[in-house]
């Protein structure tokens, strides 16, 4: 589904979301995502193994199902996935009457939400999806120095302080200052 356009009214919102919510339980398979992970199940009966299953997981697709049969599963990927840090598992449904067929898929980009599985399938409106809220020591350590800086120029600006942007500046003019006393400063304008 594309982007919604803001002027949707209410109900034409919510045939929109019914369709997406239709489109995706048709699929023969389940899928979640966290920002940095995707998860696919589907079942298959008890009596099979996970020597009866054909699953291959690439870095820009997958296919999946029981040997013989066609896949449930098989498409490009809307984005790269780290085939290292991707598995997959078959687990005993609590009821024992069925088992699931467990993919888990680790994104390349950490930052962005997949609309879809694979890119045959019906997507998903992207912009509606709400993230669970992450710890600053969830980030790595590039994305967290930077996460930081942007809440203390954030704290600083509703506070009416400078920016660390705006404070190296000042230091930087303040010590030209004590390096050349001999110029007047009192007129300067830091742009």
């Amino acid at each position: 589904m594309a982007d919604t356009d803001p002027s949707l009214s209410k109900e034409e919102e919510a045939a929109l979301r019914a369709k997406e919510e239709a489109e995706q339980a048709a699929l023969p398979y389940k899928w979640t995502q966290s920002i940095g992970e995707v998860d696919i199940s589907f079942p298959i009966p008890a009596t099979y193994k996970a020597r009866d299953l054909s699953i291959s997981i690439t870095k820009s697709s997958l296919t999946a199902g029981i040997k013989g049969q066609d896949p449930i599963v098989k498409g490009d990927f809307p984005h790269s996935v780290r085939t290292d840090d991707s598995t997959w598992t078959v687990t005993t449904s609590p009821d024992g009457k069925t088992k699931i067929v467990e993919i888990h898929l680790d994104k390349v980009n950490k930052m962005e939400w997949w609309p879809h599985i694979i890119t045959t399938a019906p997507k998903i409106d992207v912009t509606k999806i709400v993230p669970e809220n992450s710890k600053l020591s969830d980030l790595d350590g590039e994305t967290r120095g930077m996460v930081e800086k942007m809440m203390f120029d954030q704290r600083q600006k509703e506070m009416g302080l400078p920016t660390s942007e705006e404070q190296k500046k000042i230091d930087l003019l303040k010590k030209f200052q004590e390096q050349h006393p001999e110029m007047d400063f009192s007129n300067a304008k830091i742009n």
